[in-house]
């Protein structure tokens, strides 16, 4: 019995070993690839020029960007954006959030709505989406990802960009323009106000008048 035993821990004790070794790598944490998860105005008007001027589809591309910055979407919510939502002549997004996020109705720009009816223009009145691809396909995820990250390889960033980044970024552009936080909780679409305190967190206009010298 005990030699049976210690055959049993050995074929334990390799079988663990095995798995430790074909474990996949771990994915390095955020703050371990980039200082900061968010991009400031300036630099939202530079990944926007270099989606103009160096993609194939650069007017969808900046449109993309201005859309995804402008309204906080998240990539899934880029990707199922319909027309439908969209009412050009009052100036109105119907903003669907996922991850039983809020829905909300959010006001459209100028900027927005000529980028958005020069898309239109480009596309013809029979496609649904939004955003589409050259097949007459929504835009995967993926390819959005692609989008984005090439934007920023272009504009030479010395950081990789990634979709979220934009919605981080407009959380955090509201916060330091000293706008309430449960406003901003409604236009990000958070359930938890937890979730939107994070921005407020960071916008340095709450230190602005700690010193007067």
């Amino acid at each position: 019995m005990g030699k049976t035993k210690g055959k049993t821990k050995g074929k334990t004790s390799n079988s663990a070993k095995r798995k430790k070794v074909n474990k996949p790598p771990t994915k390095p944490k955020n703050k371990d690839v980039r200082a900061r998860e968010y991009l400031t105005q300036s630099e939202i008007e530079k990944l926007r020029k270099a989606a103009r001027k160096h993609a194939r589809h650069g007017h969808r591309d900046d449109t993309l960007i201005l859309i995804m910055f402008r309204h906080a979407l998240r990539v899934t919510e880029a990707t199922t954006l319909s027309w439908d939502q969209i009412d050009l002549k009052k100036g109105l997004l119907h903003v669907s959030r996922i991850k039983n996020g809020l829905d909300s109705t959010h006001p459209l720009r100028g900027i927005e709505l000529r980028a958005l009816r020069q898309l239109k223009r480009d596309m013809g009145d029979n496609e649904t989406y939004v955003f589409m691809s050259q097949k007459g396909a929504p835009l995967s995820t993926r390819t959005i990802h692609e989008i984005i990250a090439r934007a920023g390889e272009n504009a030479e960033f010395t950081f990789t960009i990634h979709p979220h980044m934009l919605r981080h970024s407009t959380g955090f552009y509201l916060a330091n323009k000293g706008h309430d936080t449960r406003a901003i909780q409604g236009y990000l679409g958070h359930v938890n106000i937890m979730h939107t305190v994070r921005y407020t967190e960071l916008a340095p206009n709450r230190f602005k008048d700690f010193w007067k010298d």
